[in-house]
């Protein structure tokens, strides 16, 4: 196997990437906007109500939010502080990976699942635009290892970890989190026949211990909501917080309602699935084929050297996801930790078994994954956004010449499978997090203007905005939420500065009002790509404006 000087040099360099993303400005709009929901909690020391600007927030629980203010209070309100938790819990989450690979394979198959789980484009980018998936995903793995492991040893200890894990991960995103737990273990133990395994004293134990672990949510929620009946929240009165929280917020996400409707495409996750899991595609979906073909050759009858875990849990997990009519390519995270356990048992089968035919195929596929990272990446420091530092050429130089070596470099084609893989996605969100992100994110105007208002000493105290617009960055970087104010009410207030869109200018412009200073950044929604933005030449026809004026 992968020698552990090579496996920790690999691991060790997907870790650097990811420090090299924590001090990267938050993007808008999710980041940005549960950052400062985090920083509200701390400002204002209230930890039980959440709000999303001045609605109140009825959507996702409290814990992913506790958590960045948490660490906002040992740290202080930096965005690095504010990824903190994320990254930690996809520490954990690989850890867990590690574990599940271990109990269902052996210990190299978790060592190589937990560098794919760390490795694969979805998880790195949600380690640098954090949201409550990063929990997610981190506690559910964790809570699926130590269920399985309970299954399979009747160990209190490993009863109590699933339970907490899977408390955590509830307190975080909900519903959810019990469905991408559960699916997986019912799976397993429909496959080992274990059932007897929960008709025991330890899993009341389990069934108390994620009751005390979501206990916290359910008394915020309950504080918030069920006392009080009378608000409104998206349309509706009479909201019960628990009664959302263990019924109704499935199923407003499947059925779009409160939420809304972006997508009725049921093969979303499929096609979403080709990019998300990269540089393992090609390697998840043999591994994925290969699972069902042993599957159906031994007519689904239990063979002890066989897992069933990985397999049915990724399968109703799609099937279920891909039916809601709100879908974002994200929520494909918590798929990820089967799929790296699953891709790692199939390339150790392929190591013991010497087929090195297949082997030869799967290593063309990741060196034209190399290929295309590379192109990209050219792409990106000479055209997109021109790299102008020579020093950042440095290590791209010397990751360039381990690419090199290894691709040179005679040895089993298993291994070069993973260390080209690995080494791809080095060397491209090494780029991103270093060079595109922090580029592109000179086009988020909310982000910019905090710059410039702190370098003209403006009071944010005194900072105003006519519309409803979310200004998440803004409210971030100020380290205070804009105030919403009216036209009409401009009139009457004298030395305060209005931060507005081109059009918003011109209302202030046509209600007679007048300013003696203007500053202005580019704007640009920095999550939506598009060609027409990466062309510098074309890109200054999307842009648009955002305006900081000051009314005398």
């Amino acid at each position: 196997m992968i020698s552990n000087t090579r496996y920790w040099f690999l691991l060790i360099l997907v870790v650097l990437v990811y420090v090299a993303g924590m001090f990267v400005t938050l993007f808008e709009n999710d980041s940005a906007q549960f950052a400062v929901m985090a920083m509200r909690m701390v400002q204002e020391n209230d930890f039980i109500n959440l709000f999303k600007g001045p609605a109140e927030y009825l959507d996702k629980p409290h814990m992913h939010y506790w958590l960045a203010a948490l660490s906002f209070k040992i740290f202080g309100l930096h965005d690095w502080a504010y990824r903190i938790p994320g990254i930690l819990a996809t520490l954990l989450g690989a850890y867990g990976c590690f574990g599940l690979g271990r109990l269902l394979y052996n210990t190299e198959v978790g060592k190589i699942a937990a560098l794919i789980f760390m490795s694969s484009q979805t998880i790195v980018l949600g380690a640098i635009d954090v949201r409550t998936d990063a929990v997610l995903t981190g506690f559910a793995i964790f809570s699926i290892w130590h269920l399985a492991a309970y299954i399979e040893k009747n160990s209190l200890k490993h009863m109590v970890l699933g339970t907490f894990g899977a408390g955590i991960a509830f307190s975080t995103k909900g519903q959810i989190a019990l469905l991408v737990i559960g699916l997986p273990i019912l799976c397993h133990l429909a496959y080992s026949r274990k059932w007897k395994m929960f008709l025991n004293w330890r899993v009341m134990v389990g069934l108390l211990v994620f009751a005390v672990v979501i206990t916290p949510m359910l008394y915020a929620y309950y504080h918030q909501f069920d006392l009080h009946p009378e608000k409104i929240i998206r349309g509706k009165g009479n909201r019960s917080g628990i009664f959302f929280i263990f019924w109704e917020q499935s199923f407003e996400r499947l059925s779009g309602e409160g939420v809304g409707k972006n997508s009725s495409d049921y093969f979303f996750f499929f096609h979403t699935f080709l990019w998300v899991f990269l540089p393992w595609t090609v390697i998840g979906l043999m591994a994925y084929g290969q699972k069902v073909k042993a599957l159906i050759k031994s007519k689904i009858s239990y063979e002890p050297q066989q897992e069933f875990l990985t397999l049915g849990g990724i399968t109703l997990i799609f099937i279920i996801i891909s039916f809601a009519q709100f879908k974002l390519p994200h929520y494909l995270n918590i798929t990820i930790p089967l799929f790296a356990v699953l891709s790692a048992g199939y390339l150790y089968g392929l190591y013991t078994e010497r087929k090195d035919r297949l082997k030869k195929v799967l290593l063309g596929f990741q060196y034209f994954i190399l290929a295309v990272v590379f192109i990209a990446v050219t792409f990106i420091c000479f055209f997109v956004f021109k790299t102008e530092t020579y020093y950042s050429y440095i290590w791209k130089a010397v990751l360039g010449i381990f690419i090199i070596y290894y691709c040179l470099k005679h040895e089993n084609y298993f291994y070069k499978i993973i260390t080209i893989g690995a080494i791809s996605s080095v060397l491209l969100n090494g780029v991103l997090n270093t060079h595109f992100y922090p580029s592109l994110l000179e086009y988020q105007a909310g982000s910019t203007m905090a710059k410039t208002i702190q370098q003209n000493n403006i009071a944010t105290d005194n900072i105003y905005k006519i519309s409803g617009n979310h200004t998440w960055a803004l409210d971030f970087y100020n380290r205070r939420p804009v105030k919403i104010t009216t036209v009409d009410d401009i009139k009457y207030k004298k030395n305060i500065w209005v931060y507005a869109s081109d059009k918003e200018l011109e209302v202030l412009k046509n209600s007679g009002m007048d300013w003696d200073r203007q500053l202005t950044e580019k704007q640009f929604r920095i999550t939506r790509l598009q060609g027409k933005f990466l062309n510098p030449n074309t890109r200054k026809k999307v842009l648009g404006k955002m305006h900081l004026v000051h009314i005398h």
